[in-house]
C-alpha cells in the first residue's frame, strides 16, 4: 500500500526537567576525588614542554613519577602548555596537549616562572 508512513510518536524528554530540578543528582551525591596540579617541565629530543599535570591529592598516582612510570598509560596529558623548540624558533602556547611517554627524555618540577 502506497500510503504515507507516520513518524513515530516521541515521548517528551525529561532531561530539561532534571536539570531544573532542585534535587541533587546521583552523581553529585558521590564523593569527589581530590586533585592537585603540579607544573612540570619535560624535554623530548626536539622540544622543551612546560605544562600543568593533574595528580591525585594523596595515595595512588599522587606523584609525578607514578604517572611517568605507569605501564598502562602511554600518554601524558598537560594543560596550560608552552612548547619551545630546542633548536630555537617560535614558542607555542596550547590550552591542552597530550604527549606520548616514549618521547620523554626527562621531566622535572617547574617553577611558576616561564622556562628560559
Amino acid at each position: 500500500m502506497g500510503g504515507r508512513r507516520r513518524a513515530p510518536r516521541r515521548l517528551p524528554s525529561t532531561d530539561n526537567a532534571r536539570m531544573s530540578d532542585d534535587q541533587p543528582s546521583a552523581q553529585a551525591a558521590e564523593p569527589a576525588i581530590d586533585y592537585r596540579q603540579e607544573r612540570i617541565r619535560i624535554e623530548t629530543e626536539r622540544h622543551r614542554i612546560e605544562g600543568v599535570l593533574t595528580l591525585a591529592r594523596d595515595g595512588y598516582r599522587s606523584r609525578v613519577s607514578d604517572v611517568l612510570n605507569a605501564a598502562e598509560r602511554d600518554f601524558l596529558t598537560l594543560t596550560d602548555v608552552t612548547v619551545a623548540p630546542l633548536e630555537g624558533g617560535p614558542i607555542e602556547l596550547h590550552p591542552y596537549l597530550t604527549l606520548a611517554r616514549r618521547h620523554i627524555v626527562f621531566a622535572v618540577a617547574a617553577s611558576d616562572a616561564p622556562a628560559s
